[in-house]
Order: structure tokens, then sequence, then C-alpha cells
């Protein structure tokens, strides 16, 4: 498929360690694709599911020790440690490509090495980057088929470049205390052995586009970020886009498909999705910052997928979509997860995700262990059967940026909007993000965890170096997106949220894209400018007044004070790589708290 002497001679290479009895190269084609779904049907590392109720759908599921991504696991390469910073786990290139081989050393022997050319970005954009994936895994070709855009075009537009990223995956023994993801962001490499997890195996997603990605954007002046795109259509039809980002477990996907309350669009507003996980930023020849999804589709979290929390997710998984880790209904042949509906299927008739007989009669809310799905289960589909897809999703261009904005899950702290002064201080703003445990995840509940841009796991490089790159960046765009921070998590004293989430969203985002052209007047505090509450539209709230608005944007001073101490810490955490300027805005933020 390809004359590409420098990949041609590392697939020769590659093959030499790993041994497979073949090697088949994936062409992009739906016949081929189909033929590998019949293979992994007939050897049960697949099961098809019904054709009728959910046509091209199939259902796989990991190893039991398999079942999300390993950030203990994960390492950063780099010749100095100190590159790879203190945030990251690291090891020397030479140690870990010696240790690795070993693991590598006949791993496909008696299988099947698939060698994937893929692409992130439309293929031949300025954005795009082309990378080779080598593979024993046909679950990890058919996921990628639907996650990246795969082919001999691929293979065409590189030509003879020798530099696509290169990733190495084995299943090898799927042994856990062998278990590695590792970046070689000097060598364009990616090296994971012995899993089979998507987040760890499917290396165009975090490992490429968000780790490597984010290496060469600050070597080449763009930005990789985990950030959904989103555009905002008005009524008279013109669209404004923003990106974001925000920790898990905050509803990135869910403002990705935003539905519009029923009185936004009873007068024509609607919401499209360019992105749900995933930004490669570029200063466009305007002088605006234009975003761009390099992803082909949705790598999303089943649990609480539903009609009610993300319509046009559930929509978007109901044809061509791998599923990964749910319950099986075996009297329909259909999947289901918790929070899903109200009818699981009934016991003898269900499946759990590690393959054993499920009774939902036991299942108990407060105990993990009883789920029928994982979890961490997850939905592989393809972004063209969302309903809610931009137009613009396959524009080369990517999308114009209005605005940036930063979000966490903070019951106090954090008004529900507010603006940052400018790029340095909306930096500083980024740069101190956090989430507040929830009772999902292990651990005490209400700890504040640090979460930079949401890159904490997925930064390349020196965590200090990509704030840097931040500022660099603020210094080169003639007209930068404005940055805002949210917080749909407030609550009242006894524990509840304050604001309804979900759809009215929108309502705040209308807020932020009114500062953006200058439409409405806000009011400056101590962290950034919040809202005038009766420039929060709350016609059609039920259990919302102008004191709830007036409630939710107040900035709680004590608050902010603790925060000051906790931000010092990771700061320090992150080490001298902290950009003076970024310790000069933490103390004017000190000072301005009084």
């Amino acid at each position: 498929m390809t004359q590409n002497k420098y990949v041609l001679s590392w697939i020769d290479e590659m093959a030499a360690m790993t041994q497979p009895d073949k090697i088949v190269w994936i062409d992009g084609t739906e016949e081929q694709a189909e033929a590998l779904r019949a293979e992994a049907c007939s050897t049960g590392e697949m099961i098809k599911l019904n054709q009728e109720k959910l046509p091209g759908c199939y259902l796989h599921r990991t190893a039991v020790n398999d079942v999300a991504r390993v950030e203990g696991r994960t390492f950063i390469c780099t010749s100095k440690k100190e590159d790879a910073g203190n945030i990251n786990n690291w090891m020397a290139p030479a140690e870990c490509y010696e240790k690795l081989s070993k693991l590598y050393k006949g791993s496909m022997k008696g299988r099947t090495m698939y060698v994937i050319p893929y692409s992130m970005g439309i293929v031949g954009s300025d954005f795009a980057k082309y990378g080779v994936e080598l593979t024993d895994s046909i679950y990890v070709v058919l996921n990628m088929l639907i996650m990246t855009r795969v082919g001999k075009d691929v293979l065409d537009a590189l030509g003879d470049d020798p530099g696509f990223i290169k990733g190495l995956h084995a299943k090898a023994d799927l042994d856990e205390e062998n278990r590695y993801i590792c970046h070689f962001p000097e060598d364009n490499t990616i090296w994971s052995v012995n899993s089979g997890y998507g987040g760890n195996v499917l290396l165009g997603k975090k490992c490429f586009a968000l780790r490597i990605a984010s290496y060469l954007g600050r070597k080449e002046g763009w930005m990789a970020e985990h950030m959904l795109i989103l555009g905002v259509e008005y009524p008279n039809g013109e669209v404004k886009y923003i990106s974001a980002a925000f920790p898990s477990a905050c509803g990135k996907t869910n403002l990705a498909m935003l539905i519009p309350p029923e009185i936004y669009k009873k007068q024509g507003y609607k919401v499209w999705c360019v992105g749900d996980d995933i930004a490669w930023i570029r200063i466009g020849q305007d002088g605006r910052l234009w975003a761009m999804n390099p992803e082909n589709g949705f790598f999303g979290v089943a649990p609480g997928t539903n009609l009610n929390s993300n319509p046009n997710a559930l929509y978007t998984t109901m044809k061509d979509t791998i599923f990964t880790n749910v319950v099986h209904n075996t009297a329909e042949n259909t999947v289901w997860w918790e929070g899903l509906d109200k009818n699981p299927p009934q016991p003898g008739n269900a499946i759990d995700w590690k393959g054993n007989p499920w009774d939902c009669t036991k299942f108990d809310k407060k105990d993990k262990s009883t789920c029928g799905a994982h979890p961490n289960s997850r939905f592989t589909a393809k972004a063209v059967n969302c309903p809610c897809l931009s137009d613009q999703f396959n524009n080369p261009a990517g999308v114009p940026l209005s605005a940036i904005v930063f979000g966490g899950r903070r019951a106090k702290t954090a008004p529900l909007v507010y603006q940052s002064k400018n790029w340095q201080h909306g930096t500083f703003v980024g740069s101190i993000m956090a989430s507040e445990t929830t009772a999902a995840a292990a651990g005490a509940v209400g700890v504040v965890r640090r979460d930079p841009m949401a890159m904490r796991p997925f930064t390349g490089y020196n965590m200090g170096d990509y704030f840097k790159h931040w500022l660099d960046m603020g210094k080169k765009i003639p007209n930068a997106p404005k940055i805002f921070h949210v917080n749909w998590f407030r609550t009242d004293d006894e524990g509840n949220f304050i604001w309804p989430g979900f759809g009215d969203n929108l309502r705040v985002l209308l807020w932020i894209l009114a500062r953006c052209d200058d439409k409405v007047d806000a009011v400056e505090t101590a962290i950034g400018y919040v809202p005038k509450a009766e420039d929060i539209n709350i016609e059609g709230l039920e259990d919302v007044t102008l004191d709830t608005i007036k409630e939710l944007v107040s900035v709680d001073h004590d608050s902010w004070k603790e925060d000051i101490a906790n931000i010092k810490e990771f700061y320090e955490l992150i080490g001298d790589r902290v950009p003076a300027e970024l310790h000069e805005e933490l103390a004017a933020l000190e000072a301005r708290l009084g």
C-alpha cells in the first residue's frame, strides 16, 4: 500500500520482534471491515447484536483486569526527566525500550499483525497528522476504523515523509503486572503492551491526539487540548463556536450534544456538536483561533446515558456501534446498562460485563460490584450518526472560536460563571481548574483534585512548560477568544444542586457569547467578571429566581482564601517551571481577596 521506506523498515523491525504469523494491511474498505467483524464473531471476540434493533452493532468484553486507562502504568519517556515533569510518570527511553522489547518478543506468534494507517483530522488538511498503528487485536482495528480516518489515502498523503507517529500495540498475555502505555515524544513513538482496553490501545486517541500532539503543538506553535467543540446557532442562522475543557464526571459529552430548552427551541436556537473530547487549535489567517476535532467518532461512557440525560448520544449509538463491557440482554440480543432505563433484562436473560449470568434484583446502587455493566463501560460510535453533528465537522479549516470555557465541580468555591480579565489571567484560571471528588470516585468525598485545563493525565511533557506554551500562544494571537470558567455543580447547605444544568446550560453559554460581542455588562469581582443577575435569562425555570442567580454568581471569599493554599501546594508539586506570570496572578488574586 505504500513505498514509504521509513514505514516499511519500521514494520519489518517490529515484526521481527513480535513475530506474527502474518501481516495484514487495513485499507479502510467496508468489505475488509465486514470480514474482520465476521472473524471476531467466529472466535467469540465480539457478539453480533440484533440487526433489526441495532443495525451494525456489536458487543465486546475486555478482560476483567483490563477495564480502564491505567494512569499508574502510563509513562512519558524523554531523555531528560525534568522534561516529562513531576505530574507524569517517567522512564528513560533506552531503559523503557529494553524493558518492553522483552515483553513484545514473540508476543504475536500464532497471531496476525494488523497495519492501520490512520489520520487524526481530515486527510490533507493543515491540521492533519498521520500515524500507523500495529496491533494484534481485531477489536482495536474495528474501533480505529470508527474513531479515526483509515485507508490508503492516508499513506498517499504521507508520501515519503518520515514524520508519522509509530504506534505498536500487543495484547501479549494481558498481564496487568506488565501492562505499559509508553510515549516517546522525541521519537514520535507510542508502545502499548498487555492491555486490550480502549484508551490504552486505541493509540490515536489520548496517546497520540493529546500526549504526543501536545508535545508537537508546543514545538510547532499550535495547541492540542482535551476540549469539546460546539456551535450555538442563533435564530438568524449565525453560528458561534466555543471550546470547553472539563475533568471527568462534569458533563462534557452532555454539553457537547446539548439540546436547547423548549423556550429557546421555539425561538430557533440550535446547538451543533463538532467534537466531544479533543480539540486541535491553531491561529488562522484572520488572526482568530480555529479549532478542529481530530477524531472521527465518539468513545463515550455508557452508564447514565439515556433519553433524558443525552438523547443525541443515545441515538448516535443505535447503529454501527461497538459496545464494550455492558449487559447483554440475551432474550432480545440487545444491550443494557445502569441508567439506560428502568427495564433491565430479567434474571435468566442477562449476562453481565464479565460474561456471567446477572440478576438485576440483587443490584445495589451503593455497591459497584453488583452492576451489570462496568461503571466505565463504553460505546464506540460514528460521528456521522450523531443527530446534532455540525455541518462544519469535515471542514478542513476547522471552526473559529469565540470563547474558551473551563469548568469544574465545586460545591461552594466557583460561581456559576465568571470571565477572566485577559488571556494571561485566563491561563491562570485554567491552570487552577479543579473538581471535588464525588461519591462515584474512589476515596473521600469533597477532596479537591487539581486538573489544569483537564490535561493532568494527558500532557506529553512538563506541565509548567505547558502553561508557558499557553502564555506564549496568547502573545501570538491577534484576535484571541475570551476565556471563562463555569460550575454547574454549586450546592445549597443541604447539598442539593442549585442550578438545573443539562439543556439549561445554554442560558449561560448565551451570556458568555454576549460578553464576547460586548453586548452585556458584567460585575468586576476579586476573581474576574460575573454576570449581572438579570442578564441570565431564567424564563421558564420553575425553581430559579433572580435571587437564586445572585447566589449562584456570588463570590465566596472565604472559600477562595482556603483554596489559595491548595493552589500553592499544587504549583509546588509541578515545580520550578511554573511560569512567573502565574505566580504573579496567584499573588494578585490573594491580594484582591483581602
